[in-house]
């Protein structure tokens, strides 16, 4: 299992609306997610500097990366485009975080 963290922007006043389309998450996209051994995902919103903390758990990187060519992705990419910073392909701009400390069963593991 591979856990990534990794931190994106959401657009100050578009929190809400953030919200509302998560909660209404594609059940194509969410089937794509779990067809690529993503095992849990989460995101997380700092309202007061409009950031997004991710945290996914998945079976390979390899999977994950997959995900981007999939075209429910690329669809979900642009609807999401208006509310966040994106690349020119409609990617989120993310930064991958280092893993520096997990603890889980009462055992603490370095990255």
């Amino acid at each position: 299992m591979t856990r990534l963290g990794f931190v994106m922007r959401v657009h100050p006043g578009a929190h809400a609306e953030y919200q509302r389309r998560h909660d209404a998450l594609w059940p194509e996209l969410a089937g794509a997610l779990l067809a690529h051994g993503v095992r849990a995902y989460t995101i997380w919103l700092d309202p007061r500097r409009s950031l997004l903390f991710a945290h996914v758990e998945v079976e390979s990187r390899e999977r994950w990366d997959a995900i981007a060519g999939t075209p429910v992705c690329r669809r979900w990419w642009a609807h999401m485009r208006d509310l966040m910073e994106t690349n020119p392909d409609a990617s989120p701009i993310s930064e991958e975080l280092v893993d520096v400390f997990h603890l889980a069963a009462g055992v603490a593991a370095a990255g």
